[in-house]
């Protein structure tokens, strides 16, 4: 007579936790990954050599009320020493070649109506490019 205990079965592992947890993932991966356009080719943006190169050489600034500003001088002084500015500029570097940029930095509150009034005068001092520095997002 044989009293030994039977051999018991192993139970079959359960896969299906497993592969809920895998797909979970793969759902949260997809909602939250940002879809964006694959870029044409690889592309390695410039870096500024200098902290006056990195914040705009020529950068004029427009406050809410239609003041102009340019480093440290205000107002037809402001428009008079970016001008003179971009010709010290021009002076000492080719600028057919590559004309300088001038960024304009307008308060949120600035009437359109006030800008286009100074867009001519900035026009007119000769930059190869202006840029009009926005931020993204909602606007409050």
């Amino acid at each position: 007579m044989d009293f030994s205990d039977p051999a018991r079965k192993k139970p079959e592992e359960n896969l299906l936790p497993m592969i809920n947890v895998v797909f979970l993932l793969l759902i949260f991966f997809l909602i939250s990954a940002r879809m964006t356009p694959p870029e044409p080719f690889a592309v390695t943006p410039p870096e500024a050599r200098t902290e006056a190169e990195a914040q705009g050489e020529f950068t004029l600034f427009l406050a809410a009320d239609g003041r102009i500003g340019y480093r440290e001088m205000l107002g037809e002084a402001a428009m008079q020493a970016i001008g003179a500015a971009r010709a010290d500029h021009c002076a000492r570097l080719d600028c057919t070649a590559e004309p300088p940029r001038l960024t304009l930095r307008a308060d949120l509150a600035l009437p359109a109506a006030d800008l286009a009034r100074v867009l001519p005068q900035v026009a007119g001092l000769g930059f190869g490019q202006i840029e009009l520095v926005a931020q993204t997002g909602a606007v409050p």
